[in-house]
């Protein structure tokens, strides 16, 4: 029989974060053993739930749903995420410029299938969500990571992006709110990564995806609401907001000065096209999600799952003697820090595994998200706090005899 052989083009490209201890994991699953699974921001697992009016609209327009839409979407979701990119300030935006995806993923992987070519740079954060740099590498593009500062709330190093900026850099990616750190950037350093683009002519990517997910009465900015003359892509979705992560609905709005992107353009449109058209009936939810009452502020107020989880959290990694952790501003996961001198860390990947093994809890490793050195990991707090009391027991448990 013949053999078929992995692309090349996949050699380069790390997915770790749905890698070999995930992989390790489902084999424990499968045989039999209970794994506490804190790696991926899936919120039904944890008893989150959908809102009602999303439910019974859904079910209600399946029948209308049989067809393709738009290769851009169907025109009332269009235009409730065109009302509220509106609401979020971002300029010159039309119907014309939302697209709809079979979640943000697929649109984020069309756009670096349009925008790269052999040879061709884009910047992206360190830590990152690590499909920007997936996505990014099999295009053919060199993703060139600029540092996200710990010591600064985990804000991006705006000298190491402009330092690492060369005649081949395309674009910037920016995650706000980012995943994994749960940091939110101030409009000052969003301003400033404007300045940097503004001085290289360059293109920006807005990964929102947590915008309606900020605590502690903080201001979510787009940076695209900053950036009327320059030509920018965000990125946004219901799957965290709305607790619909399996309905796969996310989007993507051009802003901006668009006449600097005219041929770009004209790529996502072919390949939006190509692909016919995203999830109709998850499409159709869109206009009554974005514009009824949004259940999920209720989770983070003070009394709020998502808060108080965060909350826990937050305070027992720090209570564990070799861990420390930022405070997230926003999302579903905190990015810990390991004493590596303590604990003799010097791949995290086997820590994480170790960890699996002996107290089975999957967390990823922070290699996973493209951030260099051994010494960090991500953890999702969605589960009940009853639940990460006792991952976190288990975690001070492992920590006190764990070396490397």
């Amino acid at each position: 029989m013949r053999q078929f052989q992995k692309s090349s083009k996949l050699d380069n490209v790390l997915y770790d974060v749905r890698g070999p201890v995930v992989d390790e994991a489902q084999r424990m699953s499968d045989s039999g053993i209970h794994v506490l699974k804190l790696n991926i921001g899936n919120p039904a697992p944890f008893g989150f739930r959908a809102p009602e009016e999303v439910v019974y609209d859904i079910r209600r327009q399946i029948a209308d749903c049989e067809g393709y839409s738009d290769s851009k979407g169907l025109f009332s979701a269009r235009k409730a995420i065109m009302q509220y990119a509106q609401l979020k300030q971002i300029p010159n935006v039309s119907i014309s410029d939302i697209y709809t995806g079979n979640g943000a993923s697929e649109l984020i992987n069309l756009c670096m299938q349009a925008l790269l070519d052999t040879g061709d740079e884009i910047l992206i954060p360190s830590p990152d969500y690590p499909l920007w740099t997936a996505t990014a590498t099999l295009a053919g593009g060199t993703p060139v990571h600029y540092i996200c500062d710990e010591q600064s709330e985990w804000n991006p190093d705006l000298e190491d992006m402009e330092k690492k900026i060369t005649d081949r850099t395309k674009a910037i990616v920016i995650i706000n709110p980012n995943n994994p750190t749960g940091a939110l950037y101030p409009r000052e350093v969003l301003e400033k990564i404007v300045e940097i683009a503004r001085r290289h002519q360059l293109m920006i990517f807005s990964d929102e995806m947590y915008d309606r997910l900020v605590m502690d009465d903080e201001e979510h900015v787009s940076i695209a609401s900053l950036a009327s003359d320059l030509f920018c892509v965000t990125f946004s979705g219901l799957s965290k907001s709305h607790m619909v992560a399996g309905f796969r609905i996310g989007w993507m709005i051009l802003s901006g000065n668009k006449a600097l992107a005219k041929d770009y353009i004209e790529g996502l449109n072919m390949l939006s096209n190509m692909r016919l058209c995203s999830n109709v009936p998850a499409q159709s939810i869109v206009q009554t999600a974005l514009g009824g009452y949004q259940s999920v502020k209720n989770y983070i107020v003070p009394g709020g799952r998502v808060y108080e989880q965060r909350n826990y959290v937050y305070e027992a990694l720090n209570d564990i003697p070799g861990v420390s952790a930022v405070k997230p501003k926003a999302g579903f996961y905190i990015f810990p820090k390991l004493d590596v001198k303590k604990f003799n860390i010097f791949n995290d990947e086997q820590f994480a595994l170790d960890f699996l093994k002996e107290k089975r809890v999957l967390i990823v490793q922070g290699t996973g998200f493209n951030w260099k050195q051994p010494d960090h990991f991500r953890i999702v707090y969605l589960p009940r706090v009853e639940v990460l009391e006792e991952a976190m027991g288990k975690l001070s448990d492992f920590l006190q005899t764990y070396r490397q």
